[in-house]
């Protein structure tokens, strides 16, 4: 097993003197988000798509191994809600094929309103490649069914762990032979989550996932950098207890302080 930990996004006034050293220039900030984390996930790319020229700048300025993973548009998931998926799913590709070896999942986040619809979800993954890794997040309970559980097995796909306030959001199904896991918003001050809910992730990804599973793990409680410390603080959680963390992936300073 290989937990890969990183934030949702990286492009945060508040994290300068937290992530980002006082006068770092913004243009250097992704480089700077390398020296302490081995992936990132793509928020931005749900509001409006990259140009591939931009997925290959990004690309060229981090380092081997580090992985991006892709949040799907919103035209896709949230105005289509997944009906006429092939022209989407294409564009986002193509796109994001400018990201090289750095590609890593693709996030389906489903709207809070979307009643479950088996169908168009698998009409829906049918449009990724085989082994493009897609990880998918509903959020209406009408999805804890089994024929959504057997559409996300069949193409491989895994189902999106997710918290809110230290809370589990959805059934702890593993659909795939990898893994992604949301943290939201902790229970703490500022949004923060505490140690035993750390802990808590921790042990269900031991309980969960085989040795030669990857995990993905990202923090989108971004304000006021709690993202960036609650990260940090999973990371030497894990590692203390056993959990293979893939180690940050540039040379380019400290690690996160909590």
């Amino acid at each position: 097993m290989t937990v890969i930990v990183g934030t949702s996004g990286w492009q945060y006034d508040d994290w300068a003197g937290v992530l980002y050293p006082r006068g770092t220039p913004r243009r250097l900030w992704l480089e700077t988000y390398c020296a302490a984390f081995a992936t990132l996930e793509l928020d931005a790319s749900f509001y409006r798509l990259p140009s591939r020229e931009t997925f290959t700048d990004w690309r060229s300025r981090t380092p081997d191994g580090f992985v991006m993973a892709v949040k799907a548009s919103r035209y896709l998931t949230h105005v289509k809600r997944l009906r006429e998926p092939r022209e989407p799913v294409e564009r986002l590709l193509k796109a994001a094929a400018g990201l090289g070896d750095r590609l890593g999942p693709v996030l389906l986040q489903l709207p809070p309103t979307l009643v479950a619809d088996p169908a168009a979800l698998d009409a829906c993954l049918l449009c990724f490649p085989p082994g493009r890794r897609v990880a998918v997040e509903p959020r209406h309970d009408s999805w804890w069914r089994p024929e959504v559980r057997a559409v996300l097995r069949r193409h491989g796909a895994a189902l999106c762990w997710a918290d809110r306030r230290s809370r589990p959001l959805s059934p702890l199904w593993q659909t795939a032979d990898w893994g992604y896991l949301r943290l939201h918003e902790g229970a703490a001050a500022a949004f923060r989550y505490g140690g035993k809910a750390l802990a808590s992730w921790a042990e269900r990804i031991r309980e969960a996932w085989p040795a030669r599973a990857d995990v993905y793990v990202y923090f989108n409680n971004d304000a006021g950098a709690a993202a960036v410390r609650d990260a940090a603080a999973f990371i030497r959680i894990a590692e203390r207890r056993g959990l293979p963390v893939r180690p940050r992936s540039g040379p380019f300073g400290p690690s996160p302080s909590p």
